[in-house]
């Protein structure tokens, strides 16, 4: 009967492997109805949102390239909530993403999140 030592010793130092990496940081129970105008105005300007900075938007002037075209969303993401998550910190799903986490890191109030959120929710 073969031994569950070798798992549990693999299964310690995975623990301890992690335990030095930071934990995510979850979002928080946010009011996600925004207004898509203003969030709007939050993702073409460019000392806020910026988000036109690398992503193509609809009536957007010098969009960026890095990031996907936001375009058809509600078929991208299976609910606002998972769209929320992915702009709050898109780390969580690719840790190598040069999209900043403008919820986690607070780069965006509440409001302008919740906004941005309704915005890109729309298009």
């Amino acid at each position: 009967m073969p031994t569950k030592q070798p798992l549990l010793v693999l299964a310690a130092a995975m623990l301890l492997t992690l335990a030095g990496a930071p934990a995510p940081a979850e979002m928080p129970e946010l009011d996600l109805s925004g207004d898509a105008e203003a969030g709007k105005e939050v993702a073409m300007d460019r000392s806020r949102g910026n988000c036109i900075a690398c992503h193509w938007l609809p009536g957007g002037e010098s969009p960026g390239g890095i990031g996907p075209a936001l375009v058809a969303m509600q078929t991208r993401y299976p609910s606002k909530q998972d769209l929320a998550q992915q702009i709050w910190d898109p780390t969580i799903k690719n840790p190598e993403v040069v999209m900043p986490p403008f919820g986690k890191h607070g780069i965006l109030s509440d409001k302008d999140f919740a906004d941005v959120v309704e915005y890109v929710w729309t298009l």
